[in-house]
């Protein structure tokens, strides 16, 4: 157990209407955000807030060697309801159940009973989220969780809202088990190899037995270059072809696949404003983490710091359970586009906010024919102001 151990109130808040619903929880994302410690502050939510006695909940942790006899679902089967022979409602939260074969056959039983409340974590290196339905056919529901946002990452460091503390941010710390090394960034910086690394060769290259690792590094350094910008697969295939690199469209296309599937990066694809419809072509792809981005192109550099806000903007609004788009319409380009049942922005993201970079960002905003609210987010520390129904917001204030 780690010393400190902040609750990640973003997450339990999305998942407290599904306590006692039956319904499975599935917590997926990128390595060492912390799936298991939020399925811990679920746990001492149930016993501090509902009241539920600690004899009726089980919890398994597959890396725990106390749990290494359940290695198939008759065995899950048997544990679980040898623990729960004379209770009505059991809790269960199972940490790592990749680990357990044929695991969906016991969850099947369990389910099928109605007295029991089931949580789970899932680790990429065996399975992917894209794989979460052909396992679960039945009913559940997934909560990807990210790295820190700006407003967790103040309250895991303790810090006040200031410009300092959005440069450290824009820099390294968005991983939460960082507030144990936050005085060393040596530390921190061979901490986040280690899981780049881990999610390079064992998530990715063991698990689809590839063999042009370094065509692999090659794509994703290509990406790390280019968060802002709309590309296709067969640009990247010209791009890197022009670096003597050949590679067929085919393998761009599947190296793609697999560094989303693992939740290194994220794909946001181009939206038609009227009618909605998505476009398979130019997409914009955004790291889940900013420090390894910053380490794969060779650490921090000012002049990228437009590429990191928009970077920033993406996973917030992505934590929050937006669905996010990028417009695109002849030479006019909105960054993003945000929705959540009801509620819909157009975002814009921009370093400073001069006569020219005005001209750019609000008339593409003011291009959209609708009324959704309309937003650019800027570093200016007075941009705090309507224009012609555009909002114009300092982002660290916006984002704290």
């Amino acid at each position: 157990m780690i010393k400190t151990i902040k609750k990640r109130e973003i997450y339990i808040e999305k998942i407290r209407p599904f306590i006692d619903k039956d319904i499975i929880k599935v917590l997926v994302g990128q390595r060492r955000v912390w799936k298991s410690y939020i399925l811990l502050q679920l746990m001492e939510e149930l016993k501090s807030e509902y009241k539920i006695s600690q004899e009726n909940i089980i919890s398994i942790n597959m890396e725990l060697n106390e749990f290494s006899h359940i290695r198939d679902y008759n065995d899950l089967l048997k544990y679980i309801k040898d623990k729960s022979q004379w209770k009505e409602k059991t809790y269960v939260f199972i940490d790592e159940i990749q680990d357990i074969s044929e695991f969906e056959k016991a969850l099947r039983d369990l389910q099928a009973l109605w007295k029991y409340d089931i949580y789970i974590s899932w680790s990429n290196a065996k399975l992917l989220s894209s794989e979460i339905a052909t396992y679960l056919t039945w009913r559940y529901i997934q909560f990807e969780v990210y790295p820190l946002t700006y407003k967790e990452f103040l309250d895991f460091h303790n810090l006040s809202t200031w410009k300092d503390s959005f440069l450290s941010y824009m820099k390294v710390w968005w991983l939460p088990y960082l507030i144990q090394l936050w005085t060393d960034e040596n530390i921190t910086t061979e901490y986040v190899k280690s899981i780049f690394n881990t999610i390079l060769f064992k998530d990715i290259v063991q698990r689809y037995q590839i063999r042009n690792t370094s065509f692999l590094e090659d794509l994703i350094r290509y990406l790390s270059d280019n968060v802002w910008n709309l590309t296709t697969p067969n640009n990247i295939t010209k791009y890197l072809k022009s670096q003597k690199i050949e590679i067929w469209l085919n393998s761009v296309n599947e190296y793609i696949k697999y560094l989303c599937s693992v939740f290194l990066i994220n794909k946001v694809q181009r939206q038609e404003i009227v009618g909605k419809k998505i476009f398979e072509i130019n997409d914009k792809y955004y790291f889940s983490d900013i420090w390894i981005r910053n380490m794969i192109v060779w650490w921090y550099k000012p002049q990228d710091i437009w590429k990191i806000l928009e970077n920033i903007v993406f996973l917030h609004f992505k934590t929050l359970w937006y669905q996010v788009f990028v417009w695109k319409n002849d030479d006019k380009e909105v960054d993003f586009v945000v929705e959540k049942n009801w509620d819909k922005k157009y975002i814009q993201v921009t370093y400073l906010l001069d006569e020219k970079t005005q001209k750019r960002e609000f008339e593409n905003l003011l291009a959209i024919p609708d009324n959704y609210e309309k937003i650019v987010l800027t570093l200016d520390a007075f941009a705090w102001w309507d224009w012609n129904w555009i909002k114009c917001y300092n982002i660290i204030e916006y984002l704290s």
